[in-house]
């Protein structure tokens, strides 16, 4: 048996994820590289570890033994490079990060210099939306998670980072051209919406519930890219973030529409839970970021503040 590290880690990976597509995208491989190493290291083995059942991956009782032990031994390499690192004062680790989809549009501006000071740190950055985000936030899954709608269940302590603006947002091909209009609006500009678990989609709903609008509900898509692609084919209107709007607003493919009561706010904050006992890295990113924070937002978001 002559199995290697990264075929451990391509096993696990694909274990975890129950796709080859994901652990591909995870481990920053093609698909074709985690297939082989997943071949390669199959071969070793004369029980499967696991099985190909209507194009859906399940792991077996033996695949399942298996990634506990390549989940102990990688635990033990990472260890081993872990004091290995720290015996050359360097800091070295991991820093897992969930996130909503809409944060991705904010996260790599408040973590980008703090990875490139510490070369040891591996960062694990998981976008999904709101309630996913929560959930493995709950299981103590991250170290951190980034939302705009703070968990109404959860014990935790938080850093707040920067404001999140949402506007009544359309494509170009209609001209709206008067300095406000009054909530009447939504009676004839039908609205695409988050699917249900989005922080986008929450505040939207909160909003228009507050202020019984009348809304004409046109349909529901799972992100916030493809929201804004409806928005601009002109299949509706929505209500979004201006962080993830900067460059079609720019090259006049949408366009705010100045609505009374807009634009909604919410902040932009960082989580963890209450009484976590955080690990030598994430503390040193806490401390980057009280530190850093304002001066990131003043670099990196300064266009922000004309909207």
């Amino acid at each position: 048996m002559n199995y290697t590290l990264n075929q451990l880690r391509v096993f696990l990976k694909v274990a975890q994820t129950l796709s080859v597509t994901k652990a591909a995208e995870e481990l920053h491989l093609t698909q074709p590289a985690v297939s082989i190493q997943l071949k390669n290291f199959q071969d070793q083995f004369e029980v499967p570890l696991i099985e190909v059942i209507n194009k859906k991956i399940y792991v077996t009782d033996f695949g399942k033994e298996i990634v506990e032990a390549a989940d102990k031994i990688l635990s033990e390499v990472y260890a081993i490079n872990y004091k290995m690192h720290a015996h050359k004062g360097q800091l070295t680790g991991k820093l897992k990060l969930s996130v909503v989809s809409t944060g991705k549009y904010v996260a790599p501006y408040f973590i980008a210099d703090f990875i490139k000071q510490h070369s040891g740190i591996e960062l694990l950055m998981d976008v999904t939306n709101k309630a996913q985000v929560v959930a493995s936030l709950e299981k103590n899954e991250v170290d951190f998670s980034l939302v705009s709608v703070l968990p109404e269940n959860l014990k935790i302590d938080k850093v707040e980072l920067m404001q999140n603006k949402l506007f009544v947002v359309g494509n170009s091909e209609v001209s709206y051209e008067a300095s406000q209009y009054d909530k009447s609006i939504f009676e004839n500009i039908p609205l695409i919406y988050r699917e249900p678990g989005s922080g986008t989609r929450h505040v939207m709903e909160k909003f228009i519930i507050q202020n019984s609008l009348p809304v004409l509900k046109k349909m529901e898509l799972t992100s916030n890219e493809a929201v804004k692609q409806a928005v601009i084919a002109g299949l509706g209107y929505s209500i979004m973030p201006l962080i993830g709007i900067k460059n079609e607003l720019v090259n006049q493919q949408l366009q705010i529409i100045p609505v009374e009561g807009f634009p909604i706010t919410s902040t932009w904050t960082l989580i963890w839970l209450k009484d976590k006992k955080l690990s030598p890295v994430a503390n040193a990113y806490l401390n980057y970021l009280k530190k850093e924070k304002q001066n990131i937002i003043n670099v990196k978001f300064a266009w922000f503040e004309n909207y």
